[in-house]
């Protein structure tokens, strides 16, 4: 049975306790194939670690979404995932218990979360968490509709655009709408778009969230986000990319992933073929060290099922909150489109994400590139990218297959030397292509030659 936005608003709290006392009715509603066996979860690069496969961006009826949160967290368990969140989006509704539409269900999708769906998604969350097998994470995506949006992870606190400047005079409510726009402005949402519109104009771009991001939980009235994670969503979507990525050194530490994939789209080449730079580069030149992420950003019913859609891959000590936060503060995760992919890779012995001492000279890179026997022997490419205008500077392209990671002919793993001068620019990455695939439609064709994009590491910084 279909359980409405106005349902679960009038639940509110309860929700949550309900599912904590019957965590089986989620796993009854599961969906989907589990996740294949793919590779080997053993890094043959940097033992003591192990991989888990994550989706840390999806949403419900708590927002836009059209899914029944009650069977989120189930769901992602069921298709195989080991991490997931459920990031619904904050848009006007902070310090409210119900919608500011009246609580009728009407503009929920809009108005965003409010405190009882904020407090009922910590007991979704809470309900399937069991530290060695799942990891169930309550989160928040705020949403400003020209700024951009970023994810909050693991915050006993949340905030939202109108109480942090996030809006602006003019900014109607369809502008914070995920999917649709002016579309689904009927009577219902009329009060709505007038709060947003009245919203004064303060020119403070990020600085009140940062601000925000930076307090304590127990600050008095509008608390922070201080014991949370944050992340940069389909970077360069909204036009004021974040006030054109401008560096915060208060947060630098704790914003600590870009999404590279969000859905089935590569988030290289978001706004490049109207002369802009690939958030990549803008978001990199800016002096942010952030590892890069796979989504799905799912709205729909299939949370953790799509095929072709991003993932992230971490490498954690230990599969707990603490360990999942800690590989994120690490920045060792990778970004992917594939199920079961293992990637972790090394620069001067150094691993992913990572600080890297290297003035000039001669860096020997590995890469650990595996998604099971049936992708032995796969060809694939190796971009390795560096700092330049618009997109990217290919360095260098490796043409390699995938190595036979197991048993008696076991294959070394992906190797090769490329020059590197920090005096070129503070960072390097790798991006994983199928040289056969299709290639994004905005590539030119330097960029189509490369194939179709499958993993992208998170990148090394350079130090001198």
């Amino acid at each position: 049975m279909a359980v409405t936005r106005r349902e679960f608003l009038k639940t509110g709290v309860s929700a949550g306790a309900l599912l904590l006392a019957r965590p089986d009715r989620l796993l009854a509603s599961t969906l989907g194939p589990a996740e294949a066996p793919g590779a080997s979860r053993a890094s043959r690069l940097f033992p003591g670690t192990t991989l888990v496969h994550a989706d840390m961006h999806n949403h419900s009826l708590f927002s836009d979404g059209d899914g029944d949160p009650a069977a989120a967290f189930g769901s992602m368990r069921g298709a195989g995932l080991d991490v997931a969140a459920l990031t619904d989006h904050s848009t006007v509704s902070y310090g409210l218990s119900e919608s500011p539409c009246g609580g009728n269900g009407g503009c929920q999708g809009l108005a965003g979360i409010n405190e009882a769906s904020w407090e009922a998604a910590r007991g979704l969350a809470d309900a399937l968490n069991a530290d060695g097998s799942f990891v169930g994470i309550r989160g928040f995506e705020w949403s400003s509709p020209t700024l951009g949006h970023i994810n909050v992870w693991l915050s006993e606190r949340w905030t939202d655009p109108l109480h942090t400047a996030g809006t602006s005079t003019g900014e109607g409510v369809a502008q914070f709408a995920h999917e649709g726009g002016a579309d689904q402005l009927g009577d219902e949402l009329r009060q709505l778009d007038r709060i947003v519109r009245d919203a004064p104009t303060t020119g403070a771009g990020m600085a009140l969230f940062y601000e925000w991001l930076a307090a304590s939980p127990t600050r008095p009235v509008a608390g922070g986000g201080l014991d949370g994670i944050a992340g940069f969503n389909h970077p360069g979507r909204e036009p004021g990319r974040y006030s054109s990525f401008r560096f915060e050194p208060a947060v630098a530490d704790r914003l600590v992933s870009l999404e590279i994939f969000n859905r089935s789209e590569d988030y290289l080449f978001e706004g490049t073929d109207s002369g802009y730079p690939s958030p990549l580069v803008d978001c990199l030149n800016a002096g942010w060290r952030v590892g890069l992420l796979g989504v799905t950003d799912e709205h729909g019913t299939s949370w953790g099922t799509p095929l072709g859609k991003g993932r992230g891959g971490l490498w954690v000590t230990d599969l707990s909150r603490a360990g999942v936060k800690q590989a994120m503060l690490d920045r060792r995760f990778f970004a992917t489109r594939e199920r079961g992919l293992r990637l972790d890779a090394a620069a001067a012995g150094v691993r992913m994400g990572r600080p890297l001492s290297h003035a000039s000279g001669a860096v020997r890179f590995e890469v650990d590139l595996d998604q099971g026997p049936p992708s032995w022997g796969r060809p694939v490419a190796v971009q390795v990218l560096r700092p330049d205008a618009v997109l990217p500077q290919v360095v260098a392209n490796v043409e390699a297959e995938i190595p036979v990671s197991e048993g008696e002919h076991r294959q070394p793993v992906i190797s090769f030397e490329v020059p590197i001068d920090r005096a070129d620019g503070g960072w390097v990455t790798l991006r994983v292509t199928d040289p056969k695939g299709e290639p994004d439609g905005r590539a030119n064709p330097e960029w189509r030659s490369y194939g179709r994009a499958l993993a992208y590491t998170s990148p090394w910084y350079l130090q001198t």
